[in-house]
């Protein structure tokens, strides 16, 4: 059995009015990398047997902080990244709304299925995201995945048993963690978006 650490990545700069991210390639902000120090903190005496990330450096800034003076690879995967929204990318609701009439309400109504021109639905995020973590449902020991909000959910959501429709039902602040026993063929959530500081008790060596 092997335990996941499922982190996402620290905070990035948010911009009002709000837009819609995806695979946009932004950096961590100065409060996301006190974030992911805090959690190098909480996370010191825990060995990782496997590191996999998002290729998006957000996620990859984020796993070399926490894992700084360590040694062994960090395993970038382009399957671990954010959902792909094509031509939603870098516009706000209003936007959207305007260029592409109806297509934001269709996309409230499936959230699961719904994919932008040129994007990807959760459903597909789901397939590839647990795709790559079963790989690591093999290995024997910690596993730390750093990943986003929408991978996360999308994982949490398999793992649950919990239809897709519901995945913004399941919290994933910046730089929060989530905890799950792996088998080949059972996942058990123990922990979700969990804050680093709280008496957690982490698998030791």
């Amino acid at each position: 059995m092997s335990t996941l650490f499922l982190l996402r990545h620290g905070a990035i700069a948010q911009y009002e009015p709000r837009r819609f991210i995806g695979q946009t390639d932004h950096p961590l902000t100065e409060e996301g990398r006190r974030q992911a120090e805090l959690w190098r903190e909480a996370l010191a005496g825990v060995p990782f047997e496997a590191v996999a990330v998002s290729d998006l450096c957000r996620c990859r800034e984020t796993a070399a902080i926490i894992l700084r003076g360590r040694e062994g690879d960090i395993r970038c995967d382009p399957r671990l990244r954010e959902i792909a929204l094509g031509e939603f990318e870098g516009l706000t609701v209003d936007d959207v709304q305007a260029r592409f009439p109806g297509a934001y309400e269709r996309r409230g109504c499936d959230i699961a299925g719904f994919r932008p021109v040129g994007g990807e639905s959760f459903a597909d995020v789901q397939t590839r995201a647990v795709a790559a973590v079963s790989e690591l449902a093999h290995l024997c020991g910690n596993v730390l995945v750093v990943a986003h909000g929408g991978v996360n959910r999308a994982i949490l959501c398999h793992a649950l048993g919990l239809d897709l429709a519901h995945l913004f039902r399941l919290g994933q602040d910046y730089c929060r963690l989530n905890l799950l026993d792996l088998e080949p063929d059972c996942w058990r959530v123990t922990g979700v978006n969990l804050a680093p500081g709280l008496p957690w008790q982490f698998p030791g060596p």
